[in-house]
């Protein structure tokens, strides 16, 4: 069966350990341990979705699948480049039909770590995650029984799904299950400046130089994008604009004074995930700088450690350096986490 003849290679391309033996005719799914990066906290499984070979294939072949979409063209990777760390290039996302989303695509690197997901955090899990980009008209734009019976027209889904999950047919639990298990996958931890703080590599003078100045109490980026995860998952007001279009984690909790809070992203691969900001406002680093540099908007709600920074063109040019190091080039190139071979 040609869905099983990559098993032998996954847990060499995933840098995984396998707890069992090798697959063998009488095929059997095995299961695996992620390997984590260091600095990095321990990552959690829902008691139903321990990660397993076929799980972790079947939420692959699911995510690169244009069955999920209602123009059976578009599916996650359409938005969710692998080079561009699983963003799109896009101002703003584009889904089936041509239809345009409302924000910015975000990263999914190291999203099984995230305490909720989603724009405004109303998402609880990978898991139940699935379900909003399916249903949503500028996503996915179809529903999921419709989802599930295209699905289930594909053999090699479908004896993928026995193994995974001991089910005869694709259902939503084990739709959305699988492609969470493959989103667990997506870790990025062996940047540059990753290698540098295991002693493996060097830092140059311009991008130490970024780096102390973004750990610094003058700059307090690291406030909000604070390691590991470039990110501490809050939610702030950072001046883009005066008046918000989008209102940001408002649609939420209906509080004015959450308006034009968003979620602080993760600056891991942040060089190739450009434009920036929640609507692709910025075109580059440098005007993400000089934005920051700016000290904001000056909205009413801005948080307080927005304001002018008086950097000089080298200091400037010393934090784009220090941010380029944040690259994961082995991430950007896993094959593990590109579109199968037919």
């Amino acid at each position: 069966m040609r869905q099983l003849l990559l098993w032998s290679n996954l847990l060499l391309f995933l840098g995984i350990a396998s707890c069992g033996p090798a697959v063998s005719d009488s095929p059997k799914d095995l299961p695996v341990r992620l390997r984590v990066p260091q600095g990095f906290p321990s990552l959690d499984f829902p008691p139903d979705n321990q990660p397993t070979q076929a799980r972790i294939e079947l939420g692959r072949r699911l995510f690169y699948h244009t069955d999920l979409s209602m123009d059976g063209k578009t599916n996650c990777g359409t938005c969710h480049v692998q080079s561009s760390a699983f963003t799109d290039g896009r101002t703003i996302a584009q889904g089936a039909h041509g239809q345009s989303g409302r924000r910015n695509t975000p990263t999914l690197a190291n999203l099984g770590w995230s305490p909720y997901l989603m724009a405004e955090g109303g998402v609880p899990s990978l898991e139940l995650q699935a379900l909003a980009p399916l249903h949503e008209p500028s996503e996915m734009g179809i529903n999921m029984m419709d989802a599930v019976a295209r699905i289930n027209a594909h053999e090699d889904l479908r004896a993928l799904n026995r193994l995974a999950y001991g089910r005869d047919s694709l259902d939503p639990f084990t739709i959305t299950r699988a492609l969470a298990a493959f989103q667990r996958t997506m870790i990025s931890g062996d940047s540059k400046y990753d290698q540098f703080k295991a002693g493996v590599s060097n830092l140059t003078d311009l991008e130490r130089k970024g780096m102390e100045l973004f750990f610094s109490k003058r700059l307090q980026c690291s406030e909000c994008h604070s390691e590991p995860f470039f990110t501490d998952y809050g939610f702030y007001n950072v001046g883009l604009y005066t008046t918000y279009p989008d209102p940001g984690l408002e649609r939420k909790t209906h509080l004015k004074a959450d308006s034009g809070n968003f979620k602080t992203p993760t600056l891991r691969n942040i060089a190739v995930t450009a434009p920036y900001m929640h609507d692709g406002s910025l075109n580059t680093l440098e005007d993400v700088i000089a934005f920051y540099d700016s000290g904001g908007k000056g909205h009413h709600q801005q948080d307080k450690r927005i304001r002018e920074l008086h950097l000089s063109q080298e200091e400037k040019e010393a934090l784009v350096a220090f941010l380029h190091t944040l690259t994961d080039w082995n991430f950007l190139q896993n094959k593990t986490l590109s579109p199968w071979d037919e």
